[in-house]
């Protein structure tokens, strides 16, 4: 009865190993076997706990708008370990990881040539991150494009134009060209309304209209005060800058046109005159020769 018992317990163990002998063979120099299979599958295993025990250490005593940020980029960090990981246990299993490379290395040079504005926008999106340099909330200009930040991931950032289009943006773009944030040193900006007047006009008396036209606007903040700065004597006009602050620069378009409509009543009110260009053409003739 022992002799019956050892002799099926070795055929079990027989049995296995030849299952976890078998080979997957695909070409003369790759090739794997059911154990060096199992070997990558516990491996990856016992890497994925290893990792969330210390996501959750390194996160434990962060604020909450930190960890967030920390979680998505610690989420491609471990998929790059996972790679590392798959390929030692793939060379530990006695495959030929250099031959599996040269095998599909057309096709990885493809795949890496189509993924690379990818991957600049992922980098740019961890410096992102990292650095802080925009925030969710903040209102930025890019290429012209002014929007309010509402959501900053790894390959873009979405933004929210004035006309409620949304703008998603690649990350990329930050690194290569130059980014403007209204908002960095607060919510409070200064904007601007140009206007030329006739060469004559009581400039005094241009300073004193323009002031009291953006003081009346309710929108525009009493501190800091609204001025005027006189900045050129052009071909055709004296020019004005009246330069305001707003609390919501996302209004700025809808403040400034309020504010040119006003000042084109008060202007006529006053006798002041807004300019077109115009030049003076002089004929001289010389006669003709008999």
């Amino acid at each position: 009865m022992q002799d019956k018992m050892n002799y099926v317990k070795d055929t079990i163990v027989e049995e296995a190993n030849a299952v976890l002998d078998y080979t997957f063979t695909f070409t003369k120099e790759i090739s794997i076997s059911v154990k060096g299979l199992l070997l990558i599958a516990i491996a990856l295993i016992l890497t994925s706990v290893i990792l969330k025990f210390v996501r959750k250490f390194l996160t434990k005593k962060l604020p909450v708008n930190d960890k967030q940020k920390f979680v998505t980029v610690f989420s491609y960090i471990r998929w790059f370990v996972f790679l590392v990981i798959f390929l030692i246990g793939m060379h530990t299993s006695g495959v030929n990881v250099t031959a599996v490379f040269a095998a599909s290395a057309a096709l990885l040079i493809g795949v890496g040539l189509a993924l690379q504005t990818l991957f600049q926008d992922i980098i740019s999106g961890i410096f992102i991150l990292v650095d802080q340099s925009v925030h969710v909330g903040d209102i930025i200009e890019l290429e012209g494009k002014v929007g309010r930040v509402l959501d900053i991931r790894l390959r873009t950032t979405r933004a929210v134009t004035i006309d409620n289009k949304v703008l998603v943006i690649p990350n990329h773009l930050y690194l290569t060209n130059i980014l403007f944030n209204w908002t960095e040193n607060g919510t409070e900006t200064r904007e601007v309304v140009n206007v030329g007047v006739a060469y004559g006009s009581d400039v005094a008396l241009v300073k004193k209209l323009l002031i009291e036209v953006a003081k009346k606007h309710d929108k525009i903040l009493k501190i800091s005060e609204p001025i005027v700065l006189f900045t050129d004597f052009a071909d055709s006009s004296l020019n004005f800058t009246l330069v305001f602050s707003l609390n919501n620069s996302f209004e700025a378009r809808f403040v400034q046109s309020d504010l040119r409509f006003e000042i084109d009543k008060v202007f006529r009110e006053n006798g002041i005159t807004i300019p077109f260009p115009q030049r003076d053409v002089h004929f001289f003739n010389k006669g003709s020769k008999a």
